[in-house]
């Protein structure tokens, strides 16, 4: 489409072979980043006829992600081979009779313009995953803000109409376009945290005058429910213990949109027991788990139990597949007929809303057993007859865009099209972290539920510890690396170089559950490349030079972490580089910096980059300390930044031991993460 075109969402829908229906439709935001970094955020306005919301409960984005009739939920960002997508559900059958238009807009952190983003681009699909029509933005340049789209009723029929407008105000400015008063990000960036332990009272007082207000926080840590039953959002109003609701309610409804701060749990309270030998009773326990068939019957009826119970979590694990926002019963070991054998998949997801169902089937593997394509292709035979939406896979394996984990049939022919869609343990385990610990549930007996959960899936014998085999291909071609005979076009160096991708996608999962932020790969890939021909490019290299490199980007931390895997000489490697300053003389800059590093590592190899011909400047840390003057250049070529890297043995074998490979990738990455990264100024990487 091009900037200003519209068109109906049912002729659109009925190309498609979906008879027609517009019940609801995924918008899906997308953009790259030459240098791997770069960032936007999603937001939905619902506006009345006037072009205005009715209050602010009507603005959706990052604290404020699900509408509690299920018209909007913001689903968050997943990375593609060519870069981010971000993806919006919109059931269109549940949007209130006064809302006329839903705006769909992205805005950058810190107003950085979207014109340092590559492939800015907005996509509507079906509930099938099918794509239906694509809008690129090709203009952007200093803009912090953009409106991408909106769907607007218009005689009983929706429609889509692309806009492309943007704004150098960010996100206050066209939220205040749209009747939101907004102190937005960049104003309050060196405004203080706000308490998460202040007082309930005021905290009471505030929510009742503002839905957007952030709910009082239990003894537990764990955010209360709202009495809209609305998704909580961050407030930071000042001087509400004194306010009284009346008092409140008349005051302007200012919506700060401030981050929500990472809160790590409490210390444990001491406990009771006479001695550590006393294990803690456990609600699901796993201590006598010793076949495979019993920990993939008990793992999949734990899990679809506390979905069923605890709605935040039921919706984070469904609505990427399509699943609405309403009332959710789940089942296992159901019989359905297929031919002359009924078949038995290991769970059902029923979700009813409005009246309408949607059901999921659920096939489940654990301890590292791989999903079975005949099985998959059963189950998506079935779902299709029935007119199910979705099945749902569920291991410890992790999906890979273009590389899929079993190969199934689709029939074209059918008018109903199921989503096959994966979940990995360990996304599951991340988040139940996410709300447990960094953005809250409804009451704190969810908040043990889920503590209970994330316990068992931990527990060795659980068999839900994630990926944690790098497949049959890696002791063959270590062996070919060492030996020399390993040559391009091997397909089992492709098979390690998938192996590697999806390790690094669940290191993600791991620091972004533990930390409470976005954790994301980088893809440095050109835009429309084949993942498929990415892989085989970086297979190629690892025959070569046998390394296997990756990069992480860890939100609001001062640059990526690299991740470079020497299979000749078994070494890990990770590193990150940080721009110099603006201002200031080179000498205070490399003060600052040893001075911010006193904590970490003595052995933390530091380089200094520069713009001349030659190498800069390197030294461990330990050396350094007396003398950081040794980092100046001595032919006074200018500085550019700083390279800091940690180097360690990794581990050899291809599964989860403690000398597996697996292990050392992972105690490598948290090694830099808190040894160095923590130690950085965070603003260290605004600067450059």
């Amino acid at each position: 489409m091009v900037k200003g075109a519209n068109v109906g969402l049912s002729a659109l829908s009925g190309s498609s072979e979906n008879g027609g229906s517009v019940d609801a439709v995924t918008v899906i935001l997308g953009w790259s980043s030459p240098s791997g970094e770069g960032d936007a955020d999603v937001s939905v306005l619902l506006l009345t006829d006037e072009g205005k919301v009715r209050d602010n409960a009507d603005f959706f984005f990052y604290n404020n992600p699900t509408a509690a009739d299920g018209s909007v939920q913001l689903l968050g960002q997943s990375p593609t081979e060519v870069g981010t997508e971000d993806r919006i559900q919109l059931d269109l059958t549940a949007v209130p009779d006064g809302i006329e238009r839903l705006v769909v807009a992205a805005s950058r952190h810190q107003r950085a313009p979207f014109g340092q983003l590559d492939n800015l681009r907005l996509e509507l699909a079906d509930l099938g995953g099918e794509r239906l029509l694509g809008f690129s933005i090709t203009d952007a340049e200093s803009e912090s803000g953009f409106v991408f789209g909106e769907i607007y009723r218009r005689n009983q029929e929706w429609k889509f109409r692309a806009i492309g407008q943007g704004y150098d105000t960010g996100l206050a400015g066209l939220a205040t376009d749209f009747g939101i008063e907004i102190e937005d990000d960049a104003a309050t960036e060196e405004a203080p945290a706000h308490d998460l332990a202040a007082d309930t009272e005021a905290e009471a007082a505030s929510a009742q005058a503002d839905p957007m207000a952030k709910p009082p926080v239990t003894d537990a840590g764990v955010a209360a429910a709202p009495a809209s039953d609305g998704a909580p959002a961050e407030a930071g109003t000042s001087g509400a213990a004194e306010a009284t609701p009346a008092a409140a309610a008349a005051a302007p409804k200012r919506l700060r949109t401030a981050r929500k701060k990472v809160t790590l749990p409490k210390a444990a309270k001491p406990s009771l027991a006479e001695n550590d030998a006393w294990n803690t009773a456990r609600l699901f326990p796993a201590t006598a788990l010793n076949r495979d068939r019993e920990r993939e019957v008990r793992a999949t009826s734990v899990l679809l139990s506390v979905m069923a119970q605890v709605p935040e979590f039921g919706r984070r694990l469904t609505a990427a597949f399509g699943a609405p926002a309403g009332r959710t019963e789940t089942f296992t070991e159901v019989s359905l007929p297929h031919g002359e054998t009924p078949k038995r998949p290991d769970g059902v997801i029923r979700v009813e809303r409005a009246g309408r169902l949607w059901t999921a089937l659920v096939e489940s593997k654990t301890n590292g057993n791989p999903l079975k394509a005949e099985q998959v292709q059963d189950y998506m035979d079935i779902a299709a007859r029935r007119g199910y939406e979705a099945v749902i896979t569920l291991s410890n394996d992790v999906a890979l865009d273009g590389s899929p984990l079993v190969p199934v049939k689709i029939d074209g022919r059918r008018k109903h099209k199921v989503l096959l869609g994966h979940l990995s343990w360990a996304e599951v385990a991340y988040q139940a972290k996410m709300l447990i610990r960094h953005e809250g549930v409804g009451n704190p007996a969810h908040a043990w539920l889920l503590q209970e959960l994330l316990h068992y899936l931990q527990h060795e014998n659980s068999g839900c510890h994630g990926f944690q085999n790098m497949g049959p291909a890696w002791v063959p071609v270590r062996k070919g690396i060492d030996d020399e005979t390993l040559a391009a076009g091997d397909e089992r160096a492709t098979q390690v170089v998938e192996s590697w991708e999806r390790l690094i996608r669940q290191v993600c999962l791991q620091l972004g559950g533990e930390l409470g932020v976005k954790v994301l790969p980088v893809q440095r890939t050109g835009r429309g490349e084949d993942p498929r021909a990415r892989r085989t490019a970086l297979a190629d290299r690892l025959c070569t030079d046998g390394r296997l490199n990756a990069e992480i980007r860890i939100e609001d931390a001062p640059g990526t972490i690299a991740i470079a895997a020497d299979l000749r000489v078994g070494k890990l490697r990770t590193s990150t580089e940080i721009p110099a300053p603006e201002q200031g003389y080179p000498l205070s800059w490399v003060k600052r910096l040893v001075r911010q590093l006193a904590e970490a590592p003595a052995d933390l190899h530091i380089e200094t980059l520069t713009d001349g011909a030659s190498a800069g400047p390197r030294g461990t840390l330990e050396k350094l300390r007396p003398e950081p003057g040794d980092l100046l250049p001595k032919d006074s070529a200018r500085i550019t930044g700083f390279r800091l890297s940690l180097s360690k043995s990794m581990g050899s074998t291809r599964g989860n031991a403690e000398s597996g490979f697996i292990r050392s990738v992972d105690a490598a990455v948290e090694r830099f993460r808190t040894g160095v990264l923590e130690h950085l100024d965070q603003r260290t990487a605004r600067r450059g």
